[in-house]
């Protein structure tokens, strides 16, 4: 069996087409993809399963989940997409929040009133929450699949822990903590890949980075870790958190700012990215690249603020003490590689 898991991406637009986009062609003149045509209307989210051989998306004229499931061909590439699954309608208010656990166990919906859905995979209710957020912005399932995380017109991130038996079947989902600190709604917010750091971003003006390693069940708190502005123009921002949890993306506008999260400081803006806003921002899973939708396009750039933390991190490592000397090797080619890459950049 051939998992394809960070090989593609994915992207939808209102011609009622989902495309499927082979990433291992980024650096290529040609793009290859698959198309596939939505029925009735377009796609409005969308999110892959963990093994990429199916994917989810919201059919946004009647507000109803549909699975596509993948076949490939023997080279590995995508030889057909066919629809698999139909969910019921979940919510009366508009979908806005869509996801799939890392374990492939449920899938998460929230709409733009204040229920969250948790699912199973063939169409089912698990359960269904009230955020108390008066109205949702937002919501995802951390990266380890323990959490499920909501963020709306209330200025704090609200989090409930997903427990499911032994025997596999799903057992609760129960209020976890919060992160707190904003003075208005937090429009977005991202996990780290290990599920130890949040980073969100608020009408306020203002980015948060927390540590939410913590023993929530005796009653501890996230902790604050950085805090920093950012350039408002009044509208919705997004944001997204790298996997090693140094760098964070912010975008506002079209404009897309790099921060070093060891420091907070902003190490990058990159202005005008789409005559429009941007409306989405990401990572790829190596944490290489850094993703922005916008204008019906996906523009793809090199994570050079990454290397730049990795350079830090890696020289710091160095003037440890009890450092074995293949460690220092290995640090000082890590080093030298980034170092490189970084001037063939400039």
């Amino acid at each position: 069996m051939v998992l394809i898991s960070g090989l593609r991406k994915r992207n939808f637009s209102d011609n009622r087409a989902v495309f499927v986009w082979n990433t291992r062609d980024w650096k290529e003149k040609e793009h290859k993809y698959v198309r596939y045509n939505v029925e009735y209307d377009h796609a409005s989210l969308i999110s892959w399963s963990p093994d990429s051989k199916a994917f989810v998306y919201l059919r946004s004229h009647d507000n109803v989940l549909e699975v596509c499931k993948l076949t490939k061909r023997n080279d590995g590439w995508i030889q057909s997409v066919s629809k698999a699954v139909t969910y019921p309608q979940g919510h009366k208010n508009e979908t806005i929040g869509l996801d799939i656990s890392p374990n492939g166990k449920y899938i998460m919906t929230c709409s733009a009133g204040t229920d969250l859905i948790l699912w199973d995979l063939k169409g089912s209710e698990f359960t269904r929450v009230d955020t108390y957020l008066m109205n949702n912005i937002g919501a995802k399932i951390s990266p380890c699949g323990t959490f499920v995380a909501a963020s709306g017109f209330a200025p704090d991130v609200k989090i409930w822990q997903v427990v499911f038996a032994k025997t596999g079947e799903f057992k609760s989902l129960s209020r976890a903590f919060e992160l707190t600190g904003h003075s208005s709604g937090v429009y977005d917010f991202a996990f780290n890949a290990d599920s130890s750091l949040v980073s969100t971003i608020s009408k306020d003006g203002s980015w948060r980075l927390y540590n939410i390693k913590i023993e929530y069940a005796q009653g501890e708190e996230p902790h604050l870790i950085k805090t920093g502005k950012f350039k408002t123009d009044g509208k919705k921002a997004c944001i997204a958190l790298s996997p090693d949890g140094n760098v964070i993306a912010l975008a506002c506008g079209s404009m897309l700012s790099l921060v070093n999260a060891l420091t907070g400081d902003v190490d990058k803006e990159i202005h005008n990215i789409y005559s429009g806003s941007i409306t989405k921002v990401l990572f790829d899973a190596a944490g290489e690249y850094v993703l922005t939708a916008g204008d019906r396009h996906v523009r793809v750039f090199h994570n050079v603020t990454g290397h730049k933390t990795n350079i830090q991190v890696w020289k710091s490592k160095l003037n440890e003490s009890g450092v074995s000397l293949a460690t220092k090797e290995r640090l000082s080619k890590n080093i030298a590689e980034a170092e490189a890459f970084l001037k063939s950049i400039r």
